[in-house]
């Protein structure tokens, strides 16, 4: 018997996977924290895999108080973006003003 590894490539492997939204996962894991039924229960409801409904339901759980927090990282990291933008605007602004300074000086 010969094995053919070319033939074996064009065979694609089981189905896509499946993408859901973050409204559908926030759901699930919201029911899960809820505690009303149990994680085969959800997971049979919804159609997932009983670990999905649990890594969501940690995720939830351990990225929920950010939900709370006054600013997000990601805006403070884009303010002090901005803020050293204007600074670094500030500063050639300033090394402009004084050299025309200096050029009115030669000239008046």
């Amino acid at each position: 018997m010969e094995y053919h590894s070319e033939a074996c490539g064009d065979i694609q492997m089981g189905r896509k996977r499946r993408q859901f939204s973050g409204q559908f996962k926030f759901t699930v894991a919201l029911e899960a924290v809820k505690g009303l039924k149990t994680v085969n229960q959800l997971a049979g409801e919804y159609n997932v895999h009983p670990n999905q409904v649990s890594a969501w339901k940690k995720q939830l759980l351990a990225d929920g108080p950010a939900v709370f927090d006054n600013g997000s990282a990601h805006d403070q990291g884009e303010q002090a973006g901005r803020e050293a933008e204007l600074y670094e605007q500030i500063g050639r602004l300033k090394m402009e003003l004084e050299w025309l300074k200096k050029k009115a000086a030669q000239f008046g």
